[in-house]
């Protein structure tokens, strides 16, 4: 890995040079060896003005537009804002549909509007119907681009039809068998359809136990399905069963990484924007802000619990000492729990039936962890100030914190999932800050309990 990145940047460096000496035989070369994914990789290192020259350098429109379709959607409307709008509609057509859909949902309406009116009839009613369904699912990462054929037909004459057509679709590994209705009836692999005998009817071979999802299906769940059953494309049909589109397991990929990233982000109180945004520090700041926030709130209300508790502290100031230790290690169990339970729930593997057991295996490796490290932290607190009660106050707060804390993280994504409500956002600020206020609770609480034991020369 690390000489692949010292690779391309050796690249970017290189290119980056090559431009400010405007030596546009030797970029040619360059663009001309390189995949598509390799420049776009290499485009968003560098600057705008650089972007702008580079991709301008790119003059097969095919490799322009696969180009584009690698680039971050943001960056790639950005860079079609700055084009000549007939070049812009060039790339528009070389796009596959579902990639250009992606690009015109964020742009200006206007802007869009008129560009699909000079796309052609069929590719904008085509694009339309993509952009009318949500982003996050099937309807909206699906491709128009795919190959049906008639129940009724011969193998020898599907064969026929994909050396015609074949070309036009996306992919050709799965041949999609329709009735005279358009509805999906099942499918065949390409394998199968060439090993056949030429004269055998479609129905006759085709597996009608088809795997698809609806237009209106989550994407995360088109993703599950793709990765459980181990297929390369998905079908995806309407409310009737016609067959609209299929999912293929590049944009699954895409899906994948996106979903895995968005979650990372989350956790932390910000946002997968952010990457986007590069410089531009108030935009990032305005992410990040609202969970800093809600740090800031349970910060301060852990101080006012310690202050209810100014008493108890005030007989046994070694108390303090503790205090970082105590809501360290809740925070930290309670954002394990609570990353498991995240990415269970994206996966699939953790659900409403195996909710309990999750829940009270969490909680039996918060108490298994809090008895380990109590028992540690209580030693440390005996040896430290030499008072074995105050050690076994710790101890206990531990214990108590961090099974709690486990327990916490597991329930409170859960409930998040319940409400319809990202549980991606119940770990990291939110798991911690909470768990810090019951720490707290529980630290002080149980010292108070045991201050009339302990004695007040400490």
């Amino acid at each position: 890995m690390e000489h692949g990145r010292n690779k391309r940047n050796m690249m970017v460096e290189t290119i980056r040079k090559l431009l400010h000496r405007e030596a546009w035989h030797n970029i040619n070369k360059i663009i001309a060896k390189l995949y598509p994914a390799d420049i776009a990789q290499i485009m968003q290192a560098l600057s705008e003005e650089e972007m702008y020259t580079l991709f301008a350098r790119i003059t097969d429109i095919d490799k322009a537009a696969e180009t584009l379709s690698e680039l971050e959607v943001t960056v790639a409307t950005e860079l079609l804002t700055n084009l000549p709008e007939e070049h812009t509609i060039r790339l528009l057509k070389a796009m596959s549909q579902d990639d250009a859909a992606d690009l015109l949902a964020q742009l200006p309406e206007d802007f869009s509007q008129r560009l699909l009116e000079k796309l052609g009839v069929k590719q904008s009613q085509e694009i339309e119907t993509l952009l009318s369904y949500a982003d996050d699912t099937a309807g909206g990462i699906m491709t128009t681009e795919f190959f049906a054929l008639p129940e009724n037909l011969t193998v020898g004459d599907a064969i026929s039809a994909i050396r015609k057509r074949g070309g036009e679709a996306e992919t050709v590994f799965y041949i999609y068998v329709v009735d005279q209705r358009g509805h999906l009836v099942g499918i065949i692999s390409l394998r199968k359809l060439i090993l056949s005998q030429p004269d055998t009817r479609l129905q006759q071979i085709m597996n009608s136990n088809v795997v698809k999802v609806n237009v209106h299906t989550d994407q995360e769940i088109v993703a599950q399905l793709v990765e459980k059953y181990n297929i390369l494309a998905i079908p995806v049909v309407d409310d009737e069963n016609k067959l609209v589109g299929i999912v293929t397991v590049d944009d699954v990929i895409d899906v994948i990484r996106q979903e895995a990233t968005e979650d990372i982000f989350k956790m932390v109180g910000t946002d997968y924007t952010e990457i986007v945004y590069a410089d531009k520090i108030w935009k990032i700041a305005r992410i990040r802000l609202p969970w800093l926030i809600t740090n800031l709130i349970g910060g301060v209300v852990t101080g006012y619990l310690m202050w209810l508790f100014k008493i108890t502290i005030e007989h046994v100031l070694a108390l303090i000492t503790f205090v970082p230790v105590i809501t360290g290690m809740g925070g930290n169990v309670g954002t394990q729990s609570s990353s498991i339970v995240v990415r269970g729930l994206a996966t699939g593997r953790v659900t409403a039936d195996n909710l309990g057991h999750i829940i009270w295996r969490e909680a039996r490796i918060g108490i298994l962890m809090g008895l380990i490290c109590g028992l540690a932290v209580g030693l440390i607190a005996l040896a430290w100030h030499r008072e074995p009660l105050l050690g076994l106050v710790v101890a206990i707060a531990m214990s108590a914190s961090m099974t709690i804390a486990a327990s916490m993280g597991a329930i409170t994504p859960m409930v998040f999932n319940r409400l319809q409500i990202d549980p991606a956002i119940a770990s990291g600020p939110f798991v911690t800050t909470s768990n810090d206020i019951i720490g707290i609770l529980v630290y002080m609480g149980t010292a108070t309990l045991f201050l009339k034991y302990v004695f007040t020369g400490m």
